[in-house]
This record gives C-alpha cells, sequence and structure tokens, in this order.
C-alpha cells in the first residue's frame, strides 16, 4: 500500500505523475475526489483527512475528527467525519457540517489540517452526546492530551449561551483524566451512582520500603480498598494472569483489599458491582 494507504486527492496523484487515470479506478474512492487504497482501512484519523482534503481546507475539523486527530482513543471508527465552517451546512456521506466560526484561540494545526483544541473538542462532544457517552470521550481526551478540565469549564463560562452547555457541565462534574478506558469510567460511574465515595483513579499501592508496587484503576487510599477492571487481556495472556496474581497478593499482605469486575459483571450485574464494592469499604471502617 505504501504511500497511498492514507487518504490523498486522486487529482493530485495523477497530475504528480504517481498515478495514471486508470490506475487510479483501483483505488477506493471516499469522497469526491478523495481515494485511498483499496485494502487500506480508514481510520478516525483517516476518515478526518478524508473530510479536509474534501473540504479543500474550508473549515475546521472538530468533534470526534479533532479528539481522533488529538489522539484520543475509543473513537467509533464508523462515525463519521465533522467539520465546522461558515456558510453551507451541506456534508455528504460520511461527513456532517457544523454551521459556525471558532475562534482562533480555540483551534490548533496538526499535520497542515486546521482543527479544533483540546479544549474546543471537549466543549464540542460534551455539548452534543450524552452524558455517559460524552464522561466517556472527555476522560479519553482529556487523558490524551493532558488537558485540565478546568480549561474547558473556562470554555463553557466564555460561551455560556450555548445549545448544551448545562449538559457539558454536568459531564466536566464526573470527569476523570485518571481513566485508562471505557469500562474504567463506566465502573467509575456506577460507582459513584451507587452512593459510594468518588473512589480516585490510578491508585498507587507503596510497599514498606517506599516502591510503587502498583497501581490500581480505581480505589480509595484511606480505606485501602481498589477496584479492578479486567479486559480480556487479564484471561487469555498467561503472563498476565501470572502478574495479577502476585501483584494482589502483594497488595494483601500489605492489608489492601482489592475487588475485581469483569466486562458480563459491568453488562448484566452491575448492582451486584456496587454491593460488593460496598461491603468491602465497609468493613474497612467507610461510613457507607
Amino acid at each position: 500500500m505504501g504511500e497511498f494507504d492514507e487518504p490523498f486527492l486522486g487529482t493530485q496523484a495523477v497530475q504528480a505523475g504517481l498515478l495514471t487515470s486508470h490506475q487510479l479506478r483501483r483505488f477506493r474512492r471516499i469522497h469526491r475526489n478523495v481515494y485511498i487504497h483499496r485494502n487500506a482501512p480508514v481510520t478516525p484519523c483517516g476518515r478526518a483527512r478524508a473530510a479536509w482534503l474534501w473540504a479543500g481546507g474550508d473549515g475546521v475539523l472538530a468533534g470526534y475528527s479533532a479528539a481522533a486527530l488529538l489522539g484520543s482513543r475509543w473513537i467509533d471508527a464508523t462515525a463519521p467525519a465533522e467539520l465546522i465552517r461558515s456558510g453551507s451546512r451541506r456534508g455528504t456521506a460520511g461527513i456532517v457540517v457544523h454551521a459556525g466560526t471558532i475562534p482562533d484561540d480555540e483551534v490548533c494545526e496538526l499535520a497542515d489540517m486546521r482543527v479544533t483544541s483540546p479544549a474546543r473538542t471537549a466543549f464540542d462532544l460534551g455539548r452534543r452526546l450524552v452524558l455517559d457517552t460524552a464522561v466517556e470521550q472527555l476522560d479519553a481526551l482529556c487523558r490524551a492530551t493532558r488537558s485540565d478540565p478546568a480549561r474547558i469549564v473556562e470554555l463553557a463560562d466564555r460561551h455560556s449561551g450555548e445549545r448544551g452547555v448545562r449538559r457539558l457541565r454536568q459531564a466536566l462534574e464526573l470527569v476523570d483524566p485518571g481513566a485508562e478506558s471505557l469500562p474504567e469510567t463506566r465502573v467509575r460511574l456506577l460507582l459513584v451512582r451507587g452512593g459510594l465515595p468518588r473512589p480516585s483513579t490510578q491508585v498507587p499501592v507503596v510497599g514498606v520500603d517506599g516502591r510503587i508496587l502498583g497501581w490500581a484503576d480505581l480505589g480509595w487510599k484511606q480505606w485501602r480498598t481498589v477496584v479492578e477492571y479486567d479486559g480480556i487481556h487479564h484471561w487469555t495472556d498467561e503472563r498476565q494472569r501470572t502478574k495479577d496474581i502476585e501483584r494482589y497478593e502483594a497488595f494483601a499482605a500489605l492489608g489492601w483489599s482489592v475487588v475485581r469486575v469483569n466486562s458480563e459483571q459491568l453488562r448484566l450485574r452491575s448492582a451486584s458491582i456496587v454491593e460488593r464494592v460496598r461491603a468491602q469499604l465497609r468493613s474497612a471502617g467507610a461510613p457507607v
């Protein structure tokens, strides 16, 4: 695939002598005059690049497109690309165009493309998505860009009259950039809504010698209780299983309790997760 595994303008490739018009017909057409190798996957970043080429640089990549380009994970590969531009809102299949003008200080440049800044990207996603999805995406975006949620609050104050700002503020109250995956965010929201104290993320467990033995997904240092989400690799990777066994034995030796959660429990028995954690916290002296 080589140089054609990312979206490109067909006319430019032909004019540069990289392809003939006949050869171009063998490539996958994404949008008008925008192509990619037929075997190349179109990633969220690729969709963003294709939309930028389609628009001829008219506009600013935003929403999920901006989040992907800024390094955020967990972007739906099938989600349409997003652009903000003044004038026509006419898009095309696979591209959503939002009408508007973005202040220059809310735009950055990535790979020669104009993209909404991390704070502006979070501002837009948080206003448009349902609450839990907004928290998941803002967690991931803030982690990827090392953004302080307080910067997003400032932007919300600056644009307080925009639609969806109230929803954004609700999401921001729940955001924690420490979450390393969507399930970790979902477990945290579940516990908080179950009436438990808000847990910290990436909790360090320190040995008697002061050395950090490991970092737990969620937990409460004062009650030496942590919650770990076990993804599929915890069960399919033998080395990971061995590491888990040794790590949790070390935690227990220091007086820490570990509540482990998996995807089936999160999907089908979420209430039992809350009660298991509540019971562990109560036994550790927490007023729950």
